[in-house]
């Protein structure tokens, strides 16, 4: 008898997630996102971002909040590439008066 475990290969392992059949939300201001965010799928490139403590306690609220109206977890990866797909979308949409644009000539 062989003692050895069968393992699922990594194909099986980091294969394509299906796309949710629950409905999406509307976007704000019926902004549509040209790409939408890539979800939950293997990502190849890393982006480090540095926050103020104001900000990451921000971004835990509004994730506790979706978990509480929506009904599922939302991770900060998920959440932060939701937010820049938004954002990418708007600011080729509009350009210069992208609500983006706007913030970034601002500073």
């Amino acid at each position: 008898m062989s003692r050895r475990v069968n393992m699922p290969g990594a194909d099986e392992l980091f294969r394509a997630t299906a796309p949710s059949s629950a409905p999406k939300p509307a976007d704000p201001e019926g902004v549509e996102a040209a790409q939408p965010s890539s979800g939950r799928v293997k990502h190849d490139e890393k982006m480090t971002v540095y926050v103020t403590a104001a900000e990451l306690l921000a971004v835990e609220q509004a994730r506790l909040q979706l978990r509480s109206d929506l009904g599922r977890s939302v991770d900060r990866g998920r959440f932060v590439r939701a937010a820049l797909a938004l954002a990418l979308a708007d600011l080729e949409d509009r350009g210069t008066q992208s609500d983006i644009a706007r913030r970034l000539s601002e500073s």
